[in-house]
């Protein structure tokens, strides 16, 4: 891996501690170099995720299954008779479970295999009380998830408490052309670079906004414009349209009444921004159960676009009061609507734009 960001912590050690290392042994002097990476890259994550609006409850080390997680695990399925020995390695009866094969999770050389750890994690998880398990892996890992549906079996848990999701590369677009990225030549862009260059806001809403399992196109300078074509612009300023509707009414002392009179709202874009306001319990329902956050995306989006259609048709101050509380009435809603919808992705509703 040739990441510049790994000449940068290079650095930092050398203005820190001088040649203190120079006289040390090559493997005692990896060991440190290892420890103190991996302490400045840990952090430098936790700290570009929160500037995400993504906290993890738990960080779980890998480390921490080995030895003694692993030789459990596996001394537990040697003794329900799911592995066995053959040439020298021990081997999960996977083919068992439904997986094409049996696989090998301690090597002849008696080095475990990435599926003795993942055995080792899965139980581990399960132990902890989860009744549902969910991963995410890269859509590269697709021919992993029978293996470790398999394991789990073994193990002597349901798999279908195990959902595996499968997340599709990202292509980052500026100018209309791809952005190059290698992570064996160290071409990257970071979390935080894109962050920087978009904002939090955009980042968030445009990851989220396809299914897993779709190409994603991250469009950057779409994401920076201030336009109808970016779609987190055209939600926000919906928000932040309807707040000034706000503002102005409490100028004129207009306010909702105790019970307004909304058989009033019969103009076409009135209707359809209600029957879109009444679908939204269900999109919500919907995409809990289909670990489908991209459909509160589309609904936010779909919803200000009702939003836009009302407001560019039907006057709000300026006319009979009676009309005019009903359709206060209806924006307050449809504002309640889109910040709760933009809360759940995490994106900020602005009052002013």
């Amino acid at each position: 891996y040739h990441g510049a960001d790994i000449i940068d912590t290079a650095q930092r050690i050398i203005k820190k501690d001088g040649d203190k290392y120079l006289d040390m042994s090559e493997d005692e002097r990896m060991g440190i170099f290892k420890e103190l990476a991996l302490k400045e890259k840990l952090a430098a994550l936790k700290e570009d995720l929160e500037a995400f609006n993504c906290r993890f409850d738990v960080w779980y080390s890998e480390r921490t299954l080995h030895p003694d997680k692993v030789q459990d695990a596996c001394k537990f399925l040697q003794e329900n008779g799911n592995i066995y020995e053959k040439d020298g390695a021990l081997w999960l009866k996977s083919t068992a479970y439904g997986d094409d094969k049996d696989r090998v999770v301690i090597r002849d050389s008696g080095e475990p295999t990435y599926l003795a750890a993942d055995i080792a994690y899965h139980r581990d998880k399960f132990a902890r009380g989860f009744g549902k398990v969910i991963n995410i892996w890269g859509a590269d890992h697709h021919g992993y998830i029978c293996r470790v549906k398999a394991a789990v079996k073994a193990l002597g848990y349901n798999p279908d408490d195990l959902d595996v999701l499968l997340l599709q590369m990202v292509r980052l677009l500026r100018g209309g052309e791809l952005v190059k990225l290698s992570k064996r030549t160290g071409q990257t862009v970071t979390l935080a670079e894109l962050i920087e260059e978009v904002g939090t806001d955009a980042a968030r809403y445009f990851f989220i906004m396809r299914s897993m399992d779709s190409q994603l196109d991250f469009d950057l300078d779409l994401a920076k414009s201030r336009s109808n074509e970016n779609p987190v612009y055209y939600i926000q300023y919906a928000h932040a349209r309807i707040c000034s509707i706000f503002r102005q009414a409490a100028e004129n002392n207009l306010q909702v009444g105790e019970v307004p009179e909304l058989s009033l709202l019969t103009d076409d874009t009135e209707i359809a921004l209600i029957n879109k306001l009444q679908k939204y319990e269900e999109e919500i329902e919907r995409a809990a159960a289909e670990y489908a956050p991209q459909r509160i995306a589309r609904y936010a989006y779909e919803l200000a676009g009702c939003f836009h259609s009302f407001y560019n048709q039907c006057r709000i101050l300026g006319v009979e009061d009676k009309l005019a509380e009903a359709r206060l009435a209806l924006v307050t809603v449809t504002a309640q609507a889109i910040r709760h919808a933009l809360g759940i992705l995490g994106v900020s509703a602005p009052e002013r734009m």
